[in-house]
C-alpha cells in the first residue's frame, strides 16, 4: 500500500470538502446533471480517443497506484553482490539454489535463470531490453490515458457551464428558475477542476514516477546480471551497480555500516 496516495487523496479532499461546508452547506454542491455532464463526458470522450482493451488494461495499472511496492535499489544491488559472490565460489549453476534459500526481485530472478540457461550475453541483454521496452510503453500508455482524461475533464465542466448558461439565459423571464440553471454552469466547472487535479493528473504523475523508478531498477538488475555472466569481481560490480543509488542514499548506507557487511 502506498501511504503517500492515500494520505494524498485523503487530505487532499477533506479540505475541499472542509472549505465546501464552511459558512454553507455540501449539499450547494452535490448536483446530479453536473455529475452527469463531466462524467459521461470525459468517459465518452476517452472511448473515442483509446481503443477498449487499452482502457480495460490501464485499470491494471491505476491499481499500481494503491497497492504497487517497489524494491529499493540498494535491496536490489545487495540482492545483486550476495549472487555475484555465490556464483564467484560455487558457478554459474549455483544460482537456482540460491534464490531459493533468499528472497529475491521476481525480474532479477527471471535474468538470473537466463544465466542458468546458458543462454548467450547478447540474447540475455536483447530478452531484457526487449521487455524493458515493451514496460515503458505499458506504462507511458496508462499515465498518457489519466493525463488525457485530466485534459477531458476540465473541458466538459466547461461544457456544462455553456449548457447552464443557456438555460439560464432562457429563463430570464422565469426567476425561479435561473438559481437552478447558473448552479449547472458553475458546479459543472467546479466538477471538472477538481476530477482533473485531485484525481486523474496527481495519478498520471504517479505513474509516470513510479514508471521511471521501475525502468531504473530493470536497468540496474540488467547491468548486475550481465557483470555476474562475465564473472566480474564483486567489489568492482558493487562500485558500478552504486552509481545507481543518489549520493545521499550512498552516504546513509555507508553510516549504518551497509557496504562494509555487504564485503565480508
Amino acid at each position: 500500500m502506498d501511504l503517500a496516495t492515500i494520505l494524498g487523496i485523503i487530505s487532499g479532499f477533506s479540505l475541499v470538502i472542509i472549505a465546501m461546508g464552511a459558512g454553507g452547506g455540501i449539499g450547494w454542491f452535490i448536483n446530479g446533471p453536473s455529475a452527469m455532464i463531466v462524467l459521461g463526458g470525459t468517459l465518452g470522450a476517452i472511448l473515442i480517443n483509446y481503443p477498449l482493451r487499452d482502457l480495460l488494461g490501464v485499470l491494471k495499472v491505476a491499481k499500481n497506484v494503491f497497492l504497487s511496492k517497489l524494491p529499493r535499489e540498494k535491496e536490489i544491488v545487495a540482492a545483486i553482490i550476495f549472487m555475484a559472490r555465490h556464483t564467484r565460489r560455487n558457478g554459474i549453476l549455483s544460482i537456482e539454489s540460491a534464490m531459493n534459500d533468499k528472497g529475491f526481485d521476481p525480474w532479477l530472478k527471471k535474468a538470473l535463470m537466463l544465466v542458468v540457461d546458458g543462454l548467450d550475453q547478447k540474447d540475455i541483454k536483447n530478452i531484457l531490453r526487449t521487455e524493458i521496452n515493451f514496460i515503458e510503453e505499458r506504462h507511458r500508455l496508462g499515465a498518457e490515458i489519466f493525463t488525457s482524461m485530466g485534459n477531458f475533464a476540465p473541458a466538459m465542466g466547461m461544457m456544462g457551464t455553456l449548457i447552464g448558461l443557456v438555460k439560464m439565459l432562457m429563463y430570464m423571464n422565469d426567476p425561479a428558475n435561473i438559481g437552478p440553471s447558473m448552479a449547472v454552469a458553475l458546479v459543472t466547472t467546479f466538477y471538472g477542476v477538481i476530477l482533473a487535479n485531485l484525481v486523474f493528473l496527481p495519478i498520471a504523475g504517479k505513474l509516470k514516477n513510479m514508471s521511471s523508478q521501475e525502468l531504473l531498477i530493470k536497468q540496474l538488475i540488467l547491468q548486475g546480471v550481465l557483470s555476474i555472466q562475465s564473472g566480474d569481481n564483486p567489489q568492482i560490480l558493487e562500485e558500478k551497480l552504486n552509481s545507481f543509488i543518489s549520493p545521499g542514499e550512498r552516504r546513509r548506507q555507508t553510516a549504518s555500516g551497509v557496504g562494509n557487511d555487504q564485503r565480508q
